[in-house]
């Protein structure tokens, strides 16, 4: 059984072992693509960093004393593979990571509601190379459970904590869509960056839903357009040149779409345009980014000519019912 497992009892144990075995059957393949970044990780796995610093805008994982100089070579092109870096900035045993994301800002606007996360069993859906996750681990969660379907992201993550050595961040290959093999479990959600992302946005809304405790707080931080009116834009094929964006809608939207779901508390707390200040090109991310999916002559709509990408905050809770009592435990 995985590990985690030992914090969630209301989850559907058997049904998340088959299902996290099948997806190690399939994440250990002797694939080309995997072994480009399993074979190096291995090859460091026994490197352990002196200190952490996850208090900073910069997660700090050891420092450049800490390894030998073939030892910082081996771990330099084991980053370089794990290329391109979306959230960040990391700072990996004296190797600057400076992300496509400035990630910070997003933590910092968190902040500002984010409850107590001591001793809290926490989800982060769609959590990519973890770096919230660390900046979460600095507040002494019981245990955070990272969501990611996604290789590249998976084995970043796996590589930046065996350094780490944080024994309460744990990761799998799920996604949203498996949340509800995770009924009541969570007291905070973090799903930041994911809802455009699915075809059907109010069914991951209720999976949330069904994941979060009773008086659990969800998270959530999506893109959206400006606007008033409780309306998304459904885009022809892609949205600043990303195929996978389905429904983006105005913060009124959004707000009824939680409310509907059954979320109740619900509060936009922040909304603000996209900028290339925050994500841009760098040498860790070298493809296209923010700059590139903007009309350079009208910077109000993307290449499309859709209205130019915002993002919105929410904080949202779920409320227990009356003479609510902590259920047994699930049967599979």
């Amino acid at each position: 059984m995985p590990r985690y497992l030992e914090y969630l009892p209301l989850a559907l144990k058997n049904t998340i072992h088959r299902l996290h075995e099948e997806k190690q059957v399939w994440i250990n393949q002797p694939k080309k693509g995997f072994l480009r970044y399993r074979e190096p990780i291995e090859a460091v796995s026994h490197l352990r960093a002196s200190s952490l610093d996850l208090s900073q805008d910069v997660v700090r994982i050891g420092s450049r004393a800490d390894l030998s100089d073939s030892e910082q070579e081996q771990v330099f092109q084991l980053l370089k593979t794990l290329m391109p870096w979306r959230k960040g900035p990391f700072s990996i045993f004296g190797t600057d990571i400076d992300a496509e994301w400035q990630s910070w800002k997003k933590w910092n606007r968190l902040m500002e509601v984010m409850p107590d996360l001591h001793d809290k069993v926490i989800a982060d859906v769609g959590c990519n190379n973890g770096y919230y996750m660390f900046r979460m681990a600095q507040q002494e969660p019981r245990m955070v459970l990272g969501f990611e379907p996604y290789a590249q992201h998976y084995f970043a993550f796996s590589a930046l904590n065996r350094f780490a050595g944080l024994e309460n961040l744990f990761i799998n290959l799920f996604g949203i869509e498996h949340l509800n093999l995770f009924p009541d479990c969570f007291d905070v959600i973090f799903c930041l960056g994911v809802l455009y992302h699915r075809p059907s946005p109010i069914d991951s809304l209720r999976e949330l839903h069904t994941a979060l405790k009773p008086g659990g707080c969800l998270l959530l931080e999506s893109q959206a357009i400006s606007g008033e009116e409780s309306v998304a834009l459904f885009p022809e094929k892609t949205y600043a040149k990303v195929p996978g964006t389905w429904f983006i809608p105005t913060a009124p939207c959004l707000h009824n779409w939680l409310v509907r779901a059954g979320f109740t508390d619900v509060e936009c707390f922040c909304q603000h345009p996209m900028s290339s200040e925050e994500q841009r090109q760098t040498e860790w991310m070298l493809f296209e980014s923010y700059q590139d999916f903007i009309d350079k002559e009208n910077t109000a709509r993307t290449i499309e000519g859709y209205p130019a990408p915002w993002r919105v905050f929410f904080k949202a809770s779920k409320v227990a019912p009356k003479n609510y009592a902590c259920p047994l435990r699930r049967k599979n």
